[in-house]
């Protein structure tokens, strides 16, 4: 996506939701002539103006920003560095903890591992005993999942959850036009083995994407999860508009006891 004009990143931004002039200016509330002058730079949006088509196109803040930029308006979201946030910090952890015995983790906006609860811990070390080579920090959750020496090889019925979980970056891949970080991340993932093979698409989520359900091999037995994202923080600020909480729930009461055993 261009980074030049205003006019270019707005038509690319319509064009990635198959909008016609006709159906943004009808969503919003402007004339198609007006979304025309904007998209040839005939028109300069007022800030207020670029806000409101970025909600429309439901534009990530991240991006929001590129646009006000690109139409000459500073940007509307600021970012704090995550270890700023002390007194985040010590929420996070809250959530984190209340959660046990079952997972919970924060990721980053590029699936980096931020903060994990004690259950998360024995988790990953009882599938790894030795620090994994291959996941130098930050760990990086799709790199775990799709790594041939990762939690596939733990995994019952990979390729399901993995279809799902490549759907996501993909998604996210696509509303995080400029992050190159995201795109290289993609790249890796499509380079492992038997990921060709999984569906590439962008469907819009639904809830087979809300909940995702994995069964992993834990000492000699089967334990069926599924996961839950949800998206924490303040609006107004990147850095925390952009954590994810993921929470991992038993799938069935036997993985619930079993879980159990292993955590206590």
């Amino acid at each position: 996506m261009s980074r030049t004009t205003f006019g270019a990143q707005l038509r690319e931004w319509r064009l990635a939701l198959g909008f016609s002039q006709l159906e943004l200016a009808a969503r919003a509330d402007v004339s198609q002539r007006h979304v025309s002058f904007l998209e040839t730079g005939r028109s300069r949006p007022s800030r207020e103006m670029v806000i409101h088509l970025g909600h429309v196109l439901d534009v990530p803040p991240r991006e929001q920003n590129l646009l006000l930029l690109a139409a000459g308006h500073a940007p509307a979201f600021n970012e704090t560095p995550l270890d700023e946030l002390e007194h985040i910090a010590g929420v996070l952890d809250h959530i984190l903890e209340s959660h046990e015995p079952n997972i919970a983790i924060v990721v980053d906006r590029q699936w980096n591992l931020i903060r994990a609860n004690r259950a998360a811990t024995v988790f990953t070390s009882t599938l790894f005993p030795e620090p994994p080579t291959w996941a130098a920090p930050p760990l990086n959750l799709m790199r775990l999942n799709f790594h041939p020496d990762g939690m596939r090889r733990h995994m019952v019925g990979w390729e399901s959850a993995a279809a799902a979980l490549l759907r996501r970056l993909e998604r996210d891949v696509a509303s995080h036009p400029h992050d190159r970080s995201l795109r290289d991340l993609l790249e890796e993932v499509r380079s492992y083995p038997s990921v060709d093979t999984l569906p590439r698409q962008i469907p819009k989520a639904g809830a087979g994407d809300l909940l995702v359900p994995a069964t992993y091999m834990i000492d000699g037995d089967e334990v069926s999860l599924f996961t839950t994202i949800a998206i924490i923080g303040d609006a107004h600020d990147l850095a925390l508009a952009e954590l994810r909480l993921e929470t991992f729930w038993p799938a069935d009461p036997l993985s619930a006891e079993r879980w159990k055993r292993l955590f206590v």
